[in-house]
């Protein structure tokens, strides 16, 4: 693989990956708006974002299947579609409880985009180097949530929320052209695999009882449901607590995503020294010890808007190292169904983001202590499933017999 077919192959595929955050961070800045406009409060606009988190939660667990049954593409360009049109209703949007139900369908769109990314990884690299290539994507992901709430920001301000998702339909339509000119047919359809629900939900079954999937993807799922809380809970905590205006918390927003990108490429090049296993542990017992002391500070009332920025900013920096290295182990051992490990990966852990993100809809109003209770309690949660479920791996497997470079033309 030439220089210049890996590096368009990493912004392909990190385009997708990052849809789903870009349409995530994009429209916070505007929650106070959406509030204003559509007759409601600023926490059932929330709503909207734990609606989001289950249709791609859900949908996950649809697309891993398709794209294991029918190839990567097809599935790909029906779920982008999918998403297009939602994107296209958001814009006209009037009541609330449409708007929830809009932004489940966007979310079920985008996740083909989610699943089919990861999937191409395990397809187009060799095992070894999958912790790499996702630090890689994570850079291009991780300027989303730099730019996404900065941009959504100035445009809310200037042309209201509405225009946000019209921004958000352009960018689907152009993901999908990238794709499907762009991407190659890395995996053959395997017409073996059924689409009839007992085999599906068997092949689910068998793919979760393997110790090192378990392990792994729900260490990961679970610490990473701290990011969901604080995405959620941001808009709250920013402008309505700390009174900052819409511009602003979007700068906010981008410079913690910063703590992200830093951290994630600090961990390319500590995989150089240390294994995958190794860098896991380390970042979830600094991200218990930052936990800890942001939750002492917060009881005792010690934080203001630049303490919670620094330690948010401490804590988010521990998931930009951990997050790679437990998707990277949690897929290792699959090659033939890594469509549906996929899948179900990213089912769990959206799911616990989606259960994070209700969490702050019902108990983050005007204080910012249950957010930080619960970012601890996922974290210690998270560093216990792994010291526990370490115990039942038999030998990690971090390479495979079968890798390679699949390139189907």
């Amino acid at each position: 693989m030439t220089k210049t077919k890996y590096i368009k192959l990493i912004l392909i595929l990190g385009s997708l990956t990052a849809l789903g955050p870009f349409s995530i961070d994009m429209y916070l800045p505007g929650f106070a708006g959406i509030a204003k406009d559509l007759n409601t409060s600023v926490a059932n606009v929330s709503m909207t974002l734990s609606s989001y988190f289950i249709g791609i939660s859900a949908g996950q667990l649809l697309y891993g299947p398709l794209l294991d049954r029918f190839g990567r593409k097809k599935p790909l360009f029906i779920g982008l579609l999918g998403y297009i049109l939602a994107s296209l209703g958001c814009v006209f949007v009037t009541d609330i409880d449409t708007f929830i139900g809009l932004r489940f369908i966007q979310a079920v769109g985008s996740c083909a985009a989610t699943v089919a990314s990861v999937s191409m990884v395990r397809d187009l690299f060799p095992v070894k180097d999958i912790p790499k290539v996702f630090s890689l994507l994570m850079l291009v992901v991780g300027l989303s949530p730099m730019l996404a709430p900065t941009i959504g920001g100035y445009v809310t301000e200037d042309y209201g929320w509405h225009t946000v998702f019209f921004i958000l339909m352009c960018i689907g339509i152009v993901i999908l052209l990238a794709a499907q000119i762009g991407l190659p047919n890395t995996y053959k359809p395997d017409i073996s695999i059924s689409l009839k629900p007992r085999p599906i939900i068997s092949n689910f079954i068998k793919i979760v009882k393997e110790p090192q999937f378990y392990t792994y993807a729900f260490t990961g799922s679970v610490a990473f449901s701290g990011l969901f809380t604080y995405v959620a809970a941001s808009p709250i905590l920013f402008m309505d607590i700390f009174k900052v205006d819409a511009k602003t918390y979007g700068w906010i927003f981008a410079f913690m995503s910063l703590s992200f990108i830093i951290a994630s490429q600090l961990n390319s090049v500590l995989l150089n020294r240390f294994k995958s296993e190794q860098m896991i542990f380390g970042a979830l017992i600094s991200q218990t010890i930052i936990s800890v002391s942001f939750l002492t500070l917060s009881i005792n009332n010690l934080l203001g808007l630049y303490e919670t920025i620094a330690m948010l900013f401490l804590f988010l920096a521990c998931l930009g190292i951990s997050n790679p290295n437990t998707a990277g182990l949690t897929m290792a051992p699959f090659s033939r169904n890594a469509g549906s490990a996929s899948a179900l990966m990213g089912a769990i852990q959206l799911g616990l983001g989606a259960l994070a993100s209700f969490s702050v809809g019902v108990f983050v109003k005007n204080s910012i202590l249950p957010m930080v209770v619960i970012m601890t309690v996922s974290t210690i949660l998270a560093l216990i499933i792994l010291i526990f479920g370490k115990r039942n791996i038999k030998k990690t497997i971090a390479t495979s017999h079968d890798e390679g470079i699949a390139l189907v033309h």
